[in-house]
C-alpha cells in the first residue's frame, strides 16, 4: 500500500493563540472549512487534549468523501498537535505553529496510506491527483480560517 506524504504551509497575519485555538477545535472546523462536511467528537481527552478523538468526514474535489477517525497523541499547547487517523485512510497528521512578529506560520504534516480498496490500488498512479485534491482542500482551511481570524492569508505552500 503506497504512502502519501503531504506537507502544507499557511502563513496568517493573526496572532499564534487565535490560530492555535481554532486549529484546536476540530468540532468548529465545518463552520469555516468548506471541504469538512462533519466532525463528531467521540471522545473528550484530557484538559490539554492528548486523547481526544473525532470522526471526520470530508469531502474531495474529485468526488468522493473520505471519513475517518483522529485521535490526538500529543499537545503542545499553543504549538503542537499530533493525531493518528484510521479509517478511509491510515497514518499521521501533525500540525505545527510558529510565530514570527504579527504572522503565524501553520505547518501541517499528513503521512496516510489509503485504505479503501480502490484508493490504494490507484495511489501509486493516481498520488499527483490525490495530491492536487489534498493541496485544494488544505487551501480551502487556509482561507476558511483567514476569514474565521478575520485575518489576512498571506500566502499558502505545498511541499
Amino acid at each position: 500500500m503506497a504512502e502519501l506524504r503531504f506537507v502544507t504551509t499557511w502563513w496568517l497575519e493573526a496572532p499564534i493563540d487565535d490560530v492555535y485555538r481554532a486549529i484546536a477545535e476540530a468540532p468548529c472546523w465545518p463552520a469555516w472549512w468548506t471541504s469538512l462536511c462533519a466532525v463528531e467528537e467521540l471522545a473528550p481527552g484530557n484538559r490539554e487534549g492528548i486523547g481526544r478523538v473525532y470522526r471526520t468526514t470530508w469531502r474531495s474535489r474529485l468526488g468522493y468523501r473520505l471519513c475517518f477517525e483522529v485521535r490526538v497523541t500529543r499537545v503542545l499547547p499553543g504549538r503542537l498537535i499530533e493525531g493518528v487517523a484510521r479509517g478511509d485512510v491510515q497514518g499521521t497528521g501533525r500540525w505545527r505553529l510558529s510565530e514570527e512578529g504579527r504572522v503565524t506560520r501553520v505547518r501541517y504534516e499528513w503521512r496516510v496510506r489509503p485504505v479503501r480498496r480502490w484508493m490504494a490500488l490507484l495511489a501509486p498512479v493516481a498520488g499527483p491527483l490525490f495530491a492536487w485534491n489534498h493541496h485544494a482542500v488544505m487551501q480551502d482551511g487556509a482561507e476558511g480560517l483567514a476569514r474565521r481570524l478575520e485575518a489576512r492569508l498571506l500566502a499558502t505552500t505545498h511541499d
